[in-house]
């Protein structure tokens, strides 16, 4: 094998990425090397190409391999490695935790008070090799695509989200046409919610939502919204309501159309402090709110898991597009184009 392997880079504090040839990651003792056949973009990866305001705080060592989303098989294991094998086919949480923080200890991994994000606190899987430490790799069904597995780990912020508590028999509105609040609306289905609804801004993400089981789409400006969505559940609002837009309208529309006594699964990330009425929008209707960060480890696998297997539960309309690797930059473009159409972009290494 050769020492240097292809890699997406971020260079310097400037918009843009570059592909160049790096070396090999070297093991450590607790770490498996992986041949990567598929790796997905992420908003977060749009943000470092775009070099934003959050890119600009957030990272803090360049050069940067970026990238957390793939799936792989492993061709070396370190020293202390058991369970794990050669030739395994695998994905990995982009949660890299410590292990020995209190979260951690307690069973909240996925909040570790050490956490390192693959591809924003070390290097990423943009790249024909990555190296993982081995307690957040996980073992991949041989028969799914490499594309459904490189997706995982957006896919567990959505089953996350959605299944925080049960949802059979419940109304659930998606406010978000991202594509993890796509892959919640599947997950709500295959999972017996009695109606979804998503409220989105673009066309195209909301015709896919239909495709991934909603029963009414709402453009997030159109006119009597709120009171159309109370008259269709009597007067009460709705069940759960999984705010994925990030936005102040957002936070806005959820806590005015969820019922009293609903639940709140907050996934988007706001840009700036918001005032919220919290005597008469959460304490006075008794909500419960969820933070919603990463996945439970390694709780959310197994479902994702077991809904993919099944069947129950098809990703495809939510993976747009399979570029070759050395096409990113067509993918980040496609992301980055408006209106709107590209959803899920996966580069793909085999």
């Amino acid at each position: 094998m050769s020492e240097k392997m292809k890699a997406i880079i971020k260079t310097g504090p400037h918009p843009g990425l570059e592909m160049v040839s790096v070396n090999i990651p070297s093991l450590r003792y607790d770490e498996v090397l992986i041949r990567v056949m598929a790796a997905s973009i992420c908003g977060t990866d749009l943000h470092i190409y775009k070099w934003n305001p959050w890119a600009q705080e957030r990272i803090k060592r360049l050069p940067l391999i970026t990238g957390h989303e793939f799936a792989g098989r492993i061709i070396e294991v370190g020293k202390g490695i058991r369970g794990f094998s050669v030739d395994d086919y695998v994905s990995a949480d982009s949660h890299i935790v410590c292990g020995g923080c209190l979260q951690c200890k307690i069973g909240q991994q996925h909040i570790c008070s050490n956490l390192q994000i693959l591809g924003v606190d070390r290097d990423g899987c943009f790249a024909e090799y990555v190296a993982i430490p081995v307690k957040g790799v996980w073992k991949n069904d041989d028969s799914m695509p490499p594309e459904f597995a490189s997706v995982q780990d957006p896919l567990g912020n959505a089953l996350y989200c959605t299944l925080v508590e049960p949802v059979a028999g419940k109304s659930l509105l998606v406010i978000g046409d991202g594509p993890i609040g796509l892959f919640s609306v599947g997950i709500a289905r295959a999972s017996g919610a009695s109606w979804i609804g998503l409220i989105g801004r673009h066309p195209s993400r909301m015709e896919v939502a239909r495709r991934m089981g909603a029963d009414a789409v709402y453009p997030s400006d159109e006119n009597g919204l709120v009171s159309n969505i109370i008259d269709l559940t009597g007067g009460y609002g709705v069940d759960i309501v999984l705010e994925m837009s990030g936005s102040a309208k957002g936070l806005e529309q959820g806590l005015r159309l969820l019922r009293k006594g609903g639940r709140f699964s907050a996934f988007g990330l706001f840009s700036a402090p918001l005032p919220v009425d919290m005597t008469n929008q959460i304490i006075f209707k008794g909500i419960t709110l969820y933070g919603i960060n990463g996945r439970i480890l390694f709780d959310t696998w197994y479902r994702m898991h077991n809904l993919l297997k099944s069947g129950r539960l098809d990703i495809s309309p939510v993976i747009t597009h399979k570029l070759p690797f050395d096409d990113f930059e067509k993918g980040f473009a496609l992301l980055m184009e408006r209106p709107k159409k590209a959803i899920k972009v996966v580069l793909m290494l085999e």
